[in-house]
């Protein structure tokens, strides 16, 4: 059954569809408030709003278009909104990872732990970008969506989404050149 099929039944108040939806997109909308919010407990609550908000709206949603597009938006809008609100949220992260490492031993040893230890500093240098260019590289890279989902999520052109990842990226390697130079050989062009 296709996916405007299935929205369309959700709306006339089918919920089993509605769960088999927010089943398949309930990963990528949490890995998207996560990323944006950094507190597991955080992204959580956004990514249940956001199925929440999704459902109430489903009337004005255009069954035509894919759904997940919309639902990273109103991740994104939900996500920006907590961070407003929150204000300092990183320490809970900075206090997970600290505790990371001998649970990373535990499970697997060291090429796992380095592993992490990378992914920890490639997202520490992402986060020191602007927001725009963190959403950006967020959607696309950490969530792999195409220029066009990502455009679609954030309610800009394609093109406009080509050129912000570009931009991006470069300062991204910037950054990396600058103060992370372990992870040089990740951003190889």
């Amino acid at each position: 059954m296709s996916e405007s099929s299935l929205i369309a039944r959700a709306h006339q108040g089918d919920g089993t569809v509605w769960e088999e939806l927010v089943r398949q997109h309930q990963e990528a909308v949490f890995r998207l408030a996560y990323l944006l919010l950094g507190d597991a407990d955080s992204a959580e609550d956004v990514a249940q709003e956001t199925f929440i908000r999704a459902y109430r709206a489903l009337d004005r949603f255009d069954i035509n278009r894919p759904l997940r597009p919309w639902l990273m938006r109103i991740t994104a809008n939900l996500a920006r909104n907590q961070r407003r609100s929150v204000g300092r949220y990183f320490g809970a992260i900075q206090r997970l990872i600290r505790a990371e490492p001998e649970a990373a031993f535990a499970r697997g040893g060291q090429a796992q732990l380095i592993e992490r230890e990378r992914a920890h500093t490639l997202w520490q240098a992402v986060r020191r970008l602007g927001h725009n260019e963190q959403e950006i590289i967020y959607l696309r890279y950490f969530l792999e969506m195409s220029e066009a989902e990502a455009a679609a999520a954030l309610e800009i052109p394609p093109g406009t989404v080509k050129s912000r990842t570009h931009r991006a990226l470069a300062r991204l390697r910037d950054l990396v050149e600058r103060e992370f130079p372990s992870l040089r050989e990740n951003l190889e062009p």
